[in-house]
């Protein structure tokens, strides 16, 4: 399967957890309501799950998240990096300027990132 996205480069977890905590990046979860759930989310990210991910964060349409911005840093993980990795593909595609790939929750927690029940 050809890839006609550019590829988000991989932001590791620790400098993830520096960021958002500065201010500086805005952290999504793509994953499933379930997923959340079962395991709770990283504290400060917003969840959009994959499947709505386009609606969400497209600037053009009405249902797009007013957190949002094309013009800030953005971060994207799932479990383990897979649907992230296409996430980050959909932001690029969408006007996203700095987009990063993290992988999966269990990455943040390893650096130190709190999690939200």
């Amino acid at each position: 399967m050809l890839n006609f996205f550019k590829s988000a480069p991989r932001l590791t977890a620790a400098e993830a957890v520096s960021r958002v905590k500065a201010g500086d990046l805005t952290l999504i979860d793509v994953r499933d309501q379930g997923e959340l759930a079962a395991t709770g989310r990283a504290q400060g990210a917003l969840h959009v799950p994959l499947m709505v991910l386009r609606m969400k964060c497209d600037p053009s349409s009405p249902e797009c998240l007013p957190e949002l911005s094309t013009d800030k840093p953005v971060a994207v993980y799932c479990a383990s990096g897979g649907r992230s990795q296409m996430a980050a593909q959909v932001l690029i595609s969408l006007g996203y300027r700095e987009v990063h790939n993290i992988g999966g929750l269990f990455d943040w927690q390893a650096a130190g990132g709190a999690i939200s029940r």
